[in-house]
């Protein structure tokens, strides 16, 4: 008998066949394998895929939804109809932002989603370089690195990381639980976990995830966050750090960087593309607020 991830991993893998990566992020799958009470997924047939929850940061709480059409079924109402139940879950369950990540989104997306009364809100894009790169860290004066320690350096980060990133919807306001759950997943590494200190405290630190090769796509050492915190910006600190983890990555026989980052983020651009950076693919989150049922 088919399960319901076999079933769900079949038409993402048809899609990512034509289209070249995912349509599905890390927040459903996450939510598959440890699902909240209210998350919920409904298919069309065999053809289409969308799933529902609520994230598990609260700056503030919302509902990210993911969804999948196989190429076959594509310009057919199944996106349509698959996001109007999500919509209608929402509802049910007292309503709140919703948040329909796209995943190489273009401008019939715009045009699409409108329909449903899905507004485009943000851009992300992923970035990608070859790796080495040929330049080291050069730490600020004061700053000493080391890796990530469980039981230790939570509280710490969390700190930091909520100050870094204060009212970013998918990476500001992380509780102990958000975290932890980050760390039960297979792909965490502490090795790949880098943390800087003065003599304040956590300056910034550099979280790097490895993915395999999948498709036409090579493994990849993505950043998978890296901040500084507010006290420490403008010292050099974000650069030596990314020197940092994209220099691990490459020690292991990586040969591509990747991360992601806001497309409006001015100053983050700036960094990456200096240290050879391009984009790979944009993605996009539209929005809508849903009103209780």
């Amino acid at each position: 008998m088919t399960t319901t991830g076999e079933a769900i991993a079949r038409i993402e893998d048809a899609a990512r066949a034509v289209d070249g990566h995912a349509s599905l992020g890390d927040a459903v799958w996450r939510d598959l394998a440890d699902p909240a009470p209210d998350s919920a997924g409904f298919f069309a047939g065999d053809r289409a895929y969308v799933h529902v929850a609520r994230s598990d940061t609260f700056t503030p709480r919302h509902w990210t939804v993911g969804v999948v059409v196989h190429p076959d079924a594509r310009g057919g109402p199944d996106r349509h109809e698959l996001l109007e139940a999500a919509t209608l879950h929402v509802a049910a369950h007292g309503g709140g932002r919703m948040v329909v990540w796209v995943f190489g989104a273009s401008d019939a997306d715009d045009i699409d989603l409108v329909a449903l009364g899905l507004v485009p809100s943000r851009g992300l894009h992923e970035m990608r370089v070859p790796l080495p790169i040929d330049e080291k860290p050069q730490w600020p004066p004061g700053v000493t690195v080391r890796t990530f320690v469980a039981g230790d350096d939570e509280d710490g980060w969390l700190v930091v990381n909520n100050r870094a990133f204060d009212n970013h919807p998918e990476q500001g306001g992380w509780i102990k639980e958000t975290l932890a759950r980050r760390m039960r997943e297979p792909w965490f590494d502490p090795s790949l976990f880098f943390l800087a200190s003065d003599h304040d405290g956590l300056a910034g630190y550099n979280w790097l995830k490895v993915h395999e090769a999948q498709g036409d796509d090579p493994a990849l050492g993505e950043i998978f966050v890296i901040g500084v915190d507010p006290r420490a910006h403008g010292i050099g600190l974000g650069r030596a750090l990314a020197l940092e983890g994209l220099t691990a990555v490459a020690a292991r026989g990586l040969t591509t960087g990747s991360l992601f980052t806001a497309a409006d983020n001015e100053p983050a651009l700036r960094l990456y593309r200096s240290l050879g950076f391009t984009v790979h693919r944009t993605d996009r989150a539209y929005e809508r607020e849903v009103e209780p049922a």
